[in-house]
């Protein structure tokens, strides 16, 4: 039987704040979640994150943020076995051209670019690179759709996220998006 589109039932809700504008100037802790929530980027030994291939394309589209959006700094980050947690801060200022395709610019001003354009371009170019490594001729979907983000307020709330970050990999075995948190005796 064919499913029937219910928009009441079929609708995506919006997870961002409504009427923000996320091209402002401030500091976001965002997650990114495998697509499945697969274990693709290494594993966590002696509660420290050792890298995989797909882990080190991941750290290095990473570190490429800043190059590419020179309003944007990178902060902490963590890649853990299948999402990341980092902070972000796009400042009111630019540090030169903006090197982003103009389709991309935020339509209110062509120099600023929205958090979700840079999460785009982030994810666009790691499932890029890791794809062309695998090969197969078949387009392999790395992200889930969205992107968890919290607009941090203050400097003891970026200390707190900060210090989350950097712990992270030794809460794995407790971590609800560990897999095998719940199979563990």
């Amino acid at each position: 039987m064919k499913s029937i589109f219910d928009p009441e039932k079929h609708h995506r809700r919006s997870i961002r704040l409504k009427g923000y504008d996320y091209a402002s100037g401030g500091a976001y802790f965002v997650t990114i979640v495998t697509q499945g929530r697969a274990c693709v980027f290494g594993e966590i030994f002696n509660e420290e994150m050792h890298l995989n291939e797909y882990g080190v394309i991941v750290q290095k589209w990473w570190n490429e943020i800043r190059i590419h959006f020179p309003n944007v700094e990178t902060d902490a980050v963590v890649i853990m076995p299948n999402h990341v947690h980092g902070i972000i801060t796009i400042s009111e200022e630019s540090r030169g051209e903006v090197l982003s395709p103009q389709n991309e610019r935020n339509q209110n001003n062509p120099h600023r670019s929205t958090l979700g354009q840079i999460i785009a371009y982030f994810k666009y170019q790691s499932t890029k690179e890791v794809n062309f490594i695998n090969n197969t001729g078949t387009i392999t979907k790395l992200w889930q759709r969205n992107y968890y983000e919290h607009i941090i307020c203050n400097q003891n709330e970026l200390q707190q996220k900060t210090n989350y970050i950097l712990g992270h990999p030794s809460r794995w075995k407790d971590d609800q998006e560990n897999p095998l948190k719940n199979r563990q005796v």
